[in-house]
């Protein structure tokens, strides 16, 4: 496996966690892009696993969704 995949298969990773942890909270994308001070299309995308979120937007949709940050 390549870079590239292995990154493409990290983004994916974390968007299916993003995704799961707000429909767990029932609040919907607009609710957290908002929350998170984001477009409601670039949360869509981190979601899909389209885009590498920088850190601080990694924080702040982890303090939204009530999640722990860690760093392996």
């Amino acid at each position: 496996m390549n870079s590239d995949s292995k990154d493409t298969k990290a983004r994916e990773e974390f968007g299916n966690r993003v995704k799961k942890a707000r429909e767990k909270l029932e609040l919907t994308q607009a609710e957290v892009a908002k929350k998170a001070d984001m477009t409601v299309n670039y949360y869509a995308m981190i979601e899909r696993g389209e885009v590498n979120p920088s850190f601080e937007k990694i924080k702040s949709i982890a303090k939204v969704l009530k999640l722990k940050v860690t760093i392996s």
